[in-house]
């Protein structure tokens, strides 16, 4: 039976974890690895699969909740609908920022899937300025990084103040073992994340030992509609205004088509370099606390 390697990707709202499956997928490509991509996403757009490009043999979205909740039977049918029609060489799966991999693990040590996965390992993507802000350090980040296999300390371009060893000794006070990678723009050396190695699927004692329960922190997700002209500082200054903690969406502002992207105080329109369908244009996810 041929083995399929899976690699979780985690991470807090604003990590970067969709520019490092973009870069994943893209390798996988250039490589002729056939890769399956899975991405949970907490918003109601599929701003993901619009920022992806269209990168990838395979799509499945599951919008409006938490894959490792109310969606972990959907996955562990995708999962095996995978297998059966695309049988892809690799799986990839990013979930959602206020998710955690754990339970999305516990899937792959089910059978049949636990037969055909041949490894499967969690990363976390860190964002740099929220450790140096000391912002959100809890709850679901904490519980992201106690399960994770490496982590990536990500954005450390917006930190220039900061000291990265101080940042990582700060994670290392949640994950003591796992490696940290410092990053830009999410660009590591993509061999950490992509080679194989032998790994085992736990016994049924083993999973009722490793599972914990966890919590979600109290977000919601509204789309903002954009009108077309608007101009790029009064659009910021009112995505600013909603205290988001991740803003992700497209718009026709006055100086072009933009991809519009935040995390916490920061909010950017970048230039958009690939085209995206129609009604995803002037449509902004916002994701904020309750």
């Amino acid at each position: 039976m041929k083995q399929i390697p899976a690699l979780v990707i985690s991470g807090y709202l604003g990590s970067g974890k969709t520019t490092l499956v973009r870069r994943l997928l893209e390798s996988c490509q250039a490589s002729g690895v056939r890769a399956a991509f899975i991405s949970n996403e907490f918003g109601e757009l599929g701003v993901d699969q619009a920022l992806l490009g269209g990168i990838g043999e395979t799509f499945v979205e599951m919008a409006g909740g938490c894959v490792c909740c109310a969606l972990n039977d959907e996955l562990y049918e995708t999962l095996i609908a995978l297998r059966e029609t695309v049988d892809p060489d690799r799986i990839i799966i990013e979930c959602s920022g206020v998710a955690v991999p754990h339970d999305v693990q516990i899937v792959f040590y089910q059978p049949p899937i636990r037969d055909w996965i041949s490894e499967e390992a969690v990363v976390t993507v860190v964002n740099a300025e929220q450790v140096a802000e000391g912002r959100d350090l809890d709850g679901a980040f904490v519980e992201q990084l106690e399960g994770t296999d490496l982590v990536i300390l990500n954005k450390l371009d917006l930190t220039p103040e900061a000291d990265p060893e101080v940042l990582k000794s700060t994670l290392r006070q949640i994950t003591p073992d796992a490696p940290i990678i410092g990053a830009q723009h999410a660009d590591v050396d993509l061999r950490l994340l992509l080679s194989p190695e032998e790994a085992r699927a736990p016994s049924t004692a083993e999973v009722t030992h490793r599972h914990h329960h966890h919590h979600h922190e109290t977000v919601v997700s509204e789309v903002i509609t954009i009108p077309d002209g608007q101009h790029e500082d009064a659009l910021i200054a009112r995505l600013s205004a909603l205290g988001a903690l991740r803003v992700k969406g497209f718009a026709n502002l006055a100086s072009g088509p933009m991809t519009i992207q935040g995390v916490g105080r920061r909010i950017e329109a970048i230039p958009l370099e690939y085209p995206v369908v129609s009604d995803m244009m002037g449509r902004v996810v916002v994701i904020r606390r309750a």
